[in-house]
């Protein structure tokens, strides 16, 4: 029988008491080191009720083996925007560019799968076109900030063995950065084109896209996570779906609707070292 663990800045006793008889759970266990509250409930052996409890209380669950070890990790993939960190970049380029709703609108209609990403990108790049490149350096020290949680969920899958991958349709100004500033193992990003210290509008090399994402995930999962390896995807995006649907464990961070709809877990109310509390 699974555990069910639960997850928020604040968890009262009486919700733990009821969620204990909804899940028909024997025992409660504090689970110390992340930033909110966190409870482990086991075992369980009902499922029905406890779903709309924690969403009429804003909890966090998942239901989980009981034997899931953080030690099988071999890989953790994450997204980039909105995920490892708390902006969508091009949205803030584009704000000191004075055409921040414009682009937003595409941004936030290829997130919920509406339109392509690649055609979503190439019409947001296109949009940049004269931009000087102390635009993107701007947005990199005074907007992007790390989703609360970041670095504690990097630290605890490090020492547990697994590498970390960042994989972004976003732009490889921000990925080359934040790789050496966290010591992420692996990064694959799209790059914008630049001449002459301003943007051109266009992208060089490889876009970045919802294909790119899963087949890059797919090489280092077969590389990395044998045997009775775990390989662990997280995303909030349409874009991130064909990796996320890869994963042995697959985790929505405080996602778009289609992106909770088809992953083992959400995350939507604490931070990114949440996900360290889905494995024992």
């Amino acid at each position: 029988m699974p555990d069910l663990v639960v997850q928020a800045p604040e968890i009262d006793t009486p919700a733990l008491k009821a969620l204990a008889r909804l899940s028909g759970a024997q025992s409660i266990v504090a689970l110390p080191g992340t930033a909110t509250q966190a409870f482990r409930l086991t075992p369980t052996d009902k499922r029905d009720a406890v779903a709309l409890f924690c969403e009429e209380a804003g909890f966090d669950f998942a239901f989980v083996p009981s034997d899931r070890r953080l030690d099988r990790v071999r890989l953790v993939a994450f997204d980039m925007d909105s995920t490892l960190i708390t902006i969508e970049c091009i949205d803030e380029i584009a704000d000191l560019h004075g055409i921040k709703a414009e682009v937003s609108a595409i941004t936030a209609s290829a997130m919920r799968g509406e339109i392509d990403f690649r055609e979503s990108l190439q019409r947001r790049v296109a949009l940049l076109a004269g931009l000087p490149i102390a635009a993107l350096e701007r947005v990199y020290g005074e907007r992007l900030r790390l989703s609360p949680g970041a670095e504690r969920m990097l630290a605890g899958f490090k020492c547990a063995g697994a590498r970390a991958l960042l994989v972004s349709g976003g732009f490889s100004f921000f990925t080359d950065r934040l790789k050496a500033r966290l010591g992420i193992d692996y990064t694959l990003a799209s790059t914008v084109e630049i001449v002459d210290d301003k943007l051109t509008g266009r992208l060089v090399g490889e876009v970045v896209d919802a294909t790119t994402k899963a087949t890059t995930f797919a090489r280092l999962r077969t590389e990395l996570a044998r045997g009775d390896g775990l390989a662990v995807a997280i995303g909030d995006g349409a874009n991130d779906l064909p990796m996320l649907r890869l994963a042995d464990v697959s985790v929505a961070y405080h996602a778009k609707p289609i992106v909770r709809a088809e992953t083992t877990c959400a995350i939507d109310h604490c931070g990114l070292d949440a996900v360290l509390n889905l494995f024992v």
